[in-house]
């Protein structure tokens, strides 16, 4: 075999060279890719535009808006007359979110009551939403607490909103007696007042609910009855827990460092099978293919040595994929380069399996780019590289297990990133073992079966 295989391995290098677009397609592209990813696919959101409706005036709804200003989380970008008009703003997305402060929020505060305050979300982007909601309820959630500790005796009341994380700590422990029965929500009680949110997304006509007036519209909200904690009862001790948080692997959480090892798979996945799928059709269309029919090689031969030189520039790109991750992000590659490198190469050889096993169903280069459609986005999508796979439905997540992206973007953030070697991810180093060779397997008994 090595006689004949040589010999048309080399013929396709110099092909090759001489085709410089190709060698291009293969480098400028994915590390614009590589670059673009890794600055742009970011979850942390930044600068949401805020609106703002204050029927109190007083300088207790100007304390809670400066709060909310202080956060990098919002933007204050005006004060509105009404809640209409708020709710006009935020319909036409000129808003993220629209917080309207009730008439009665001094008062309550002076009170010592709860003071309820209104969140407006554009539920059309729901991730912007509960983010949006999420970091209102952080920031309320903080002006409880230094509220509390402003004040001999405290009235704590925090939000109970979602976000994806939370990075801010609670209120602090502090002695309790238990609130009058019968008046869970506004009892009175001397110390400082906190505020509660009532989050409300548009309705189906696009208009925004106006502000709380009555009792009634107090029961739609998200938000619990408050704990309310009165310092002039008796002091009664109460256990606490305290989180401790070491962020281990990735300590200054740099999303970057997630995404591009996720995209260098995918990069190697669908440019190994559009680059050998054009390649072999190519064969095809111009006829060579059947004067190397001719030749002493068998169909088999041709295949590898079509594949053989695809092999070596994808493994080029890894190179420099890792170049640029370490130079541009600060990726490190704490374990075992030569695992990265061997899951790499059966990641390739995956990818050209799949671009061989195209060209043998198609008859055009046009043809194929039609069908990779149908299969390389679901690659990208359903492999956990930019998106996490527990996020996705649970009769989905069972999907994944066949796409040789998922284990390649866990064996890379294993030697990369938490630096285990193969006594921990031999389990999808075999599973991409075995999808490449069944890959390559089928697209060798194809194009025989085709060619005989």
């Amino acid at each position: 075999m090595g006689l004949r295989f040589w010999p048309l391995m080399l013929k396709e290098l110099r092909q090759i060279r001489r085709n410089r677009r190709l060698v291009l397609s293969l480098i400028v592209p994915p590390l614009l890719i590589i670059i673009i990813f890794g600055f742009a696919l970011n979850p942390e959101v930044t600068g949401l535009r805020l609106g703002v409706v204050d029927f109190s005036r007083s300088a207790e709804s100007r304390e809670l808006v400066s709060a909310l200003g202080e956060s990098r989380a919002f933007t204050l970008k005006g004060y509105y007359s009404s809640s209409d008009e708020l709710g006009s703003e935020l319909g036409k997305g000129k808003l993220d979110i629209g917080v309207v402060i009730l008439g009665d929020f001094a008062r309550k505060r002076a009170r010592k009551e709860t003071a309820d305050v209104q969140l407006l979300l554009d539920g059309v982007n729901t991730n912007t939403a509960q983010i949006a909601g999420g970091y209102a309820a952080l920031v309320i959630r903080s002006l409880n607490s230094r509220i509390i500790e402003a004040g001999p005796s405290a009235i704590a009341a925090a939000p109970q909103a979602s976000a994806p994380s939370d990075p801010a700590q609670s209120a602090p422990a502090v002695p309790a007696q238990s609130a009058p029965s019968g008046l869970p929500g506004s009892s009175q009680s001397s110390g400082p007042p906190a505020v509660s949110t009532q989050m409300s997304p548009p309705d189906a006509r696009g208009q925004m609910p106006g502000p709380p007036s009555s009792a009634s519209n107090r029961t739609e909200s998200v938000t619990p009855p408050p704990m309310r904690i009165n310092s002039d009862g008796p002091k009664i001790g109460r256990a606490s827990i305290i989180t401790r948080i070491a962020l281990l692997f990735n300590p200054g959480l740099q999303n970057s460092w997630f995404i591009i090892t996720g995209t260098l798979g995918i990069l190697l996945v669908l440019n190994g099978s559009v680059v050998s799928a054009a390649s072999m059709i190519k064969e095809k269309e111009v006829g060579t293919i059947e004067q190397l029919l001719m030749t002493p090689a068998t169909a088999t031969e041709i295949t590898m040595a079509k594949m053989g030189p695809l092999f070596l520039l994808l493994l080029g790109q890894v190179a420099l994929g890792l170049g640029v991750g370490f130079l541009v992000f600060g990726v490190p590659v704490r374990g075992s380069l030569l695992l990265l490198l061997l899951a790499s190469a059966l990641c390739v050889l995956t990818g050209i399996g799949i671009g061989t096993t195209l060209a043998t169903f198609t008859r055009s280069q046009q043809q194929a780019q039609l069908l990779s459609f149908f299969i390389n986005p679901p690659i990208s999508m359903l492999s956990g590289a930019t998106y996490p796979v527990e996020g996705m439905p649970h009769w989905m997540q069972p999907v994944t297990l066949i796409n040789p992206v998922r284990h390649f973007s866990i064996i890379a953030r294993g030697v990369m990133l938490k630096g285990v070697g193969l006594d921990v991810l031999y389990p999808n180093l075999l599973v991409l073992l075995a999808i490449s060779l069944l890959l390559i397997a089928i697209s060798s008994w194809r194009f025989r079966e085709q060619m005989g």
